[in-house]
């Protein structure tokens, strides 16, 4: 039986066969046109990245200098020595088939490159040959940090051999703090990845960080490398340079006066301080202590170690581990930008301004201060407890009394009051290019009642930072104009082309100049006078000071803090400054003695740093210290002759015609004020005879005679008005034996001042 086709036409077949190949085909053309045309970019990155191989190659970061300069934070350059395993076992497979652009070496091209790589960096080259036999390898390190000698000697071997592909260094930095600890909180440090972590590497870190390079080398389908012309090489761009406003010689000054408040008061808390320049708001030093060390700082200095170790808990247990991180976290904060304190009398030159400016007080009106006064419902005490007596608005300002400061207050009113607090800028950060400044805690306009006012007014109750504060106090010192600090001067790249420079336009008026000269001059007066600023004054200048003592509300109310902000010269300021002591337990707990001081001995070096040439007074000519030049070999008359043209006395012991020794030696500091100086002849020399007395407790003048007396020299610092200064300290102790005619450090206060 036959069967009958029942299938459709053959055409009809051939038709659709058609039509399939057909759409086939255009299909084809369409992924081959978006792989070529559409999508060529992603498929070409996609077939680069399977045969390539890619490297980073560090920036190095930009380097921080001062005023001057110096190298405040710079690199020490590292390198990463590495081979390509892969590309040496296939240039070995060239050179094993004589392949005349193989590479021409002695030996085996493994053992070759590892005798020669082995003697240059100093690894054992059986290593560098098991490091060279990792097939589908590119890059195995030999060394990771060769100095710059060991990369010269790898890159000579490299050239000499035509090695370029096999052997490869990649350049790195190590951050180095060539001063350690000086200016620490101001420069920072950068972490184990080299970014910076505080300071100006933190706040500038972009800037710093640069951008890496890379190093591209393409392979084919086995991996092995292919020729120069598929390789590529992105140079890396290098960080920018600060150049900061910190002046190195002021710095020093300014961390070892802080040092000196800090450990004479034995503070609990830390200090520190700031000098700026009056006019513009550069910062020329900055100091918090205790400080670290930049190069080492994940160690604890001595103090915060102390701690630790008083703490009780064992080493590495979890207690431990907390404790070291909050004081590590402490030591590092910068106490002049983060820690906001209250300042007490040293924000009554404000008051003092607002008052004048707002025709709500004048100089001359009167306040009788019997020691307290009622304030809505409380009792506040003057500084002396039995009063001030009657006094005016400027001597007020002068003996810091808090019931006339209270009084102006009430009459300026709070919400004139709190007007001019915001137009002194203490709302607003003071825009230091320094990372976490602190907020100014104050009232909210609501909430500022007149109590509020009354507490305000003579420095009480709120908080700022050292710095909000200073910038504020600098529109008393430079005609009413806010400072706005600033580190950083300018920036440059690393062909040395500024690219960036701070823009100093003067900050915003709070007061008229007129009425910022008046309270200026009124603190200058007090200073140089009977005011409770004169430990700040400084022979030769015009100081404007003001101090301030204050509780610790809201932390250790028995504590204090105390401090003092001055600047000089006064009809011209260049330098305006602060120190601030945070929990002082040693001597007259206030800021006229704690702080003081230490601003008066800063003020000394640092005006004649910047060119401020003191002008003397008759009287204080008289007081000047003098120092001894050296006589030895001269003849006695000449040497004689020599020792009373500065009008010292001189003495003569031993016999002889020239003088073989002498006492005081050349270069010490005495006072002309019944100083002496004795040539001894012949070899001979006096024997220690003489006692130091203890002066501790005793009156400048008593002091002065107790030491001529005994015909010892005398140093003398600090209070200059022997009739009602005291003695602070005495170098050397009681009861050490002397030579006549050595030289006795004796350091005057006036201790009987007080502030709040």
């Amino acid at each position: 039986m036959a069967v009958r086709d029942s299938g459709k036409n053959p055409r009809m077949r051939l038709f659709i066969v058609a039509a399939l190949v057909t759409v086939g085909f255009v299909f084809l053309v369409f992924v081959i046109f978006r792989i070529q045309i559409t999508d060529f970019k992603i498929y070409r990155k996609k077939v680069v990245d399977q045969l390539t191989y890619e490297y980073s190659i560090d920036a190095e970061r930009g380097e921080i200098l001062a005023a001057d300069g110096e190298l405040l934070a710079g690199n020490t350059v590292r390198y990463r020595i590495f081979i390509s395993p892969q590309t040496i076992i296939g240039e070995a497979e060239k050179i094993a088939k004589n392949d005349p652009d193989a590479i021409k070496c002695d030996g085996p091209l493994d053992r070759f490159i590892a005798d020669n790589l082995g003697r240059i960096c100093g690894v054992d080259p059986e290593e560098i040959v098991r490091l060279a036999a990792k097939t589908g390898r590119l890059d195995e390190t030999v060394v990771r940090a060769a100095d710059k000698d060991t990369a010269a000697e790898v890159r000579k071997f490299i050239s000499e051999y035509g090695l370029q592909r096999l052997i490869y260094l990649a350049p790195s930095s190590e951050r180095v703090y060539l001063y350690g600890t000086t200016a620490s909180h101001v420069v920072g440090f950068t972490g184990t990845d080299g970014n910076g972590l505080y300071g100006l590497e933190y706040y500038y870190n972009e800037q710093l960080s640069g951008t890496p390079g890379r190093y591209i080398i393409a392979t084919d389908a086995g991996n092995r490398a292919m020729p120069y012309e598929y390789e590529s090489f992105v140079e890396a761009k290098n960080g920018l340079t600060l150049h900061t406003t910190i002046d190195m010689r002021i710095q020093a000054v300014l961390e070892k006066q802080v040092k000196r408040a800090y450990d004479d008061s034995e503070a609990l808390e830390g200090a520190c301080g700031i000098v700026m320049n009056a006019k513009t708001g550069a910062v020329l030093a900055m100091a918090t202590y205790p400080g670290f060390d930049c190069n080492a700082y994940a160690q604890l200095n001595d103090v915060y170690a102390g701690m630790l170790a008083e703490s009780g808990y064992d080493e590495g247990s979890t207690g431990y581990n907390l404790m070291k991180r909050d004081l590590q976290l402490q030591m590092w904060s910068n106490k002049a930008v983060s820690y906001s304190y209250i300042p007490g009398s040293t924000f009554k030159p404000v008051t003092t301004a607002i008052a004048l400016e707002t025709d709500s007080v004048k100089l001359t009106d009167t306040y009788t201060c019997y020691g307290s006064i009622w304030t809505e419902d409380r009792l506040v005490k003057c500084s002396v407890l039995w009063g001030h007596g009657k006094l005016t608005f400027a001597e007020g300002l002068q003996q810091s009394c808090n019931p006339w400061f209270i009084t102006a207050g009430q009459k300026i009113g709070t919400a004139t009051f709190y007007d001019h607090f915001a137009d002194f800028g203490y709302f607003a950060p003071s825009g230091i290019d320094l990372p976490g400044e602190g907020a100014t805690q104050f009232w909210e306009r609501s909430d500022f009642t007149k109590i509020n006012l009354s507490m305000c007014a003579f420095g009480q109750n709120f908080k700022v930072t050292a710095i909000r504060h200073l910038a504020s106090l600098g529109a008393i010192a430079n005609g009413g104009y806010i400072l706005e600090p600033y580190v950083v001067d300018y920036i440059t790249d690393q062909n040395g082309n500024t690219v960036a420079t701070h823009s100093h336009e003067g900050g915003r008026q709070a007061v008229s100049a007129k009425i910022a000269s008046t309270v200026a001059q009124i603190l200058a007066d007090g200073v140089a006078g009977n005011g409770g600023s004169r430990n700040a004054y400084v022979a030769g200048y015009r100081v404007a000071a003001k101090t301030g003592t204050s509780e610790k509300i809201g932390d250790d109310e028995d504590a204090r803090i105390c401090s003092c902000m001055a600047f000089a010269p006064v009809d011209d300021p260049e330098i305006i400054m602060i120190i601030m002591v945070d929990h002082p337990t040693k001597g007259v707990i206030f800021g006229s003695t704690i702080a003081a001081p230490y601003v008066s001995a800063a003020l000394a070096e640092i005006l004649p740093e910047v060119g401020v040439v003191p002008k003397y007074t008759e009287a204080e000519t008289a007081k000047l210290n003098v120092k001894t030049d050296d006589w030895r070999g001269m003849e006695l008359s000449e040497a004689k002759a020599a020792v009373e043209s500065k009008n010292l006395k001189c003495e003569v012991f031993g016999s002889g015609d020239s003088v073989t020794s002498q006492i005081p030696a050349a270069g010490s500091t005495v006072s002309k004020n019944g100083g002496r100086v004795i040539l001894c002849l012949g070899g001979a020399y006096p024997e220690a005879d003489v006692r130091m007395p203890d002066l501790s407790g005793d009156t400048a003048q008593n002091a002065l005679a107790r030491i001529e007396a005994l015909g010892l020299n005398v140093n003398a610092e600090g209070a200059v008005d022997y009739d009602s200064a005291s003695v602070f300290s005495q170098t050397p102790a009681a009861g050490t034996m002397l030579v006549r005619g050595e030289v006795v450090g004796v350091t005057f206060r006036y201790l009987d001042v007080a502030d709040d």
